[in-house]
């Protein structure tokens, strides 16, 4: 009878407060929103302008504070509140030569490109013989010493999936693998770019180095030269390679985030929180990844603002720089650890340009009067809610302790083929469906806003023990 009544008592205190009527209201204004973002958002108007007048913008670089000031004009010229930047150190890495070839036996040039933070090889380069690894498991089991003098190369390739999956599978063997090759005594580390596309176009991104290993330079190979790399490797004969990759690492420099605000009419300090990443790779636009995050965030905060009145709680986008060498969510996360608490959902948009297909939410919150509106406007789009809970938010927002999560899961069927390379820009968006994902965006976030929905308590009353029969 306790657990019935703890039960019980959850959920009553999980219950909106406001009225079907209200919930009603509200779904009609969300679907007014979605139609209005569907017509032609701002979306593709603020990532033309960060493309063509800003461009690559490489974590810490002077591109990249290029790209902040360029945030904060258009944050005040599209009406935002609290236009500011929070600015934190980190090291500044910048790409130099790259190059790669097969000296013999079967002389070729090679597509490469180094890896985010790798360190330089000297500047006429490395030639050693390649330990050929057809998967990363197979690398790992290779003993201590085991590649002393050699250049380690996985071609392991990657599998394409909607949800992105493959990535999350091997993106440990881009971060980690240069240590563990170190540690068995290689001298370089090269992979098959993380990658789902047969263009001869490498995918860098960043690696991180274990601090016990020796640190040795680090790159990726386009798809197709991976894959002539295994053909060599089969017949039998020793391969030989050089490799030039001059890079250069300043301690001393500094990333920024962009922060704007819709000022909440009722309860100011009550915080939904939305954004993207500003900076990105320096090889292609970062029109993909992220400069489309950063306009649909951008652009939904200003169809909301548009509203003859101000949501009840404010609205804040985030514009987060560093993301790409992981730098972000510390600082901000410290910056605003005094409101946490009152952050009542956040969310990232980072996963390129396509539609919106299954949202998930906070735990118990698919079935609230939240989660039945949003489901009955996104239907159109069409995005179906997932049963929860939402496990991630987004890169920047790791350490926003308690914070609910939500998660606005994208196609990402052919993110890969593009994302950390040169073709990374504009020219692969579509407009129209660059306004239906901001549509999803701006109704998830809206109906956040204007009503008073608690995802923590429902969250609790979700995860109460359950009343004994």
């Amino acid at each position: 009878m306790r657990h019935l009544f703890c039960a019980a008592a959850l959920c009553l205190a999980a219950t909106p407060s406001l009225a079907a009527a209200d919930w009603s209201r509200l779904e009609t204004a969300a679907a007014s929103l979605r139609d209005k973002a569907l017509a032609g958002s701002e979306a593709y108007p603020l990532l033309e302008s960060l493309t063509t007048e800003v461009g690559p913008r490489l974590a810490a670089s002077e591109a990249e504070h290029r790209a902040a000031l360029w945030a904060v004009a258009k944050m005040k010229a599209l009406g935002f509140q609290n236009v500011h930047i929070e600015a934190f150190p980190m090291p500044q890495w910048t790409r130099g030569e790259e190059r790669a070839e097969v000296l013999s036996p079967f002389p070729q040039k090679l597509a490469v490109t180094a890896l985010g933070l790798s360190v330089s090889t000297p500047p006429e380069g490395i030639e050693a013989e390649i330990a050929l690894f057809k998967t990363y498991d197979d690398l790992l089991a290779q003993p201590i010493g085991a590649l002393k003098g050699k250049i380690a190369v996985v071609t392991q390739p990657m599998v394409k999936a909607q949800d992105g999956a493959g990535y999350g599978a091997l993106v440990r063997m881009r971060v980690a693998g240069p240590s563990e090759a170190a540690k068995r005594g290689a001298v370089a580390f090269l992979i098959r770019s993380l990658a789902t596309d047969d263009r001869r176009a490498p995918h860098t991104g960043v690696t991180h180095y274990d601090p016990k290993a020796p640190k040795i330079p680090a790159g990726a190979l386009s798809a197709p030269d991976a894959e002539l790399l295994d053909h060599m490797s089969a017949r039998g004969l020793p391969l030989r390679l050089k490799l030039v990759l001059v890079s250069r690492l300043e301690e001393r420099g500094q990333s920024e985030t962009v922060v704007g605000e819709i000022v909440g009419r009722e309860r100011p300090d009550e915080i939904v929180l939305i954004g993207g990443h500003l900076d990105s790779w320096d090889l292609g636009q970062g029109a993909i990844d992220d400069g489309a995050g950063v306009a649909v965030t951008m652009a939904a905060a200003k169809l909301i603002a548009g509203l003859p009145q101000q949501p009840r709680r404010t609205l804040r986008v985030a514009l987060f720089g560093a993301e790409e060498v992981g730098e972000t969510h510390a600082p901000f996360a410290k910056a605003h650890a005094a409101e946490l608490d009152k952050h009542i959902i956040a969310s990232e948009c980072d996963f390129g340009a396509t539609h919106v297909y299954r949202i998930d939410l906070p735990a118990g919150a698919a079935s609230s009067p939240y989660g039945r509106a949003l489901a009955n406007v996104t239907a159109r789009l069409p995005a179906a809610l997932g049963p929860g809970p939402a496990r991630d938010g987004g890169a920047d927002l790791e350490d926003l302790a308690g914070v609910p999560l939500a998660e606005l899961a994208q196609d990402g069927t052919h993110y890969f083929d593009l994302h950390h390379t040169a073709d990374d820009t504009l020219d692969k968006v579509d407009p129209k469906e660059l306004d239906r994902l901001t549509a999803a965006w701006t109704t998830f976030a809206y109906l956040a806003a204007d009503s008073d929905v608690d995802f923590r308590a429902i969250a609790k009353a979700a995860e109460a023990p359950k009343p004994r029969r």
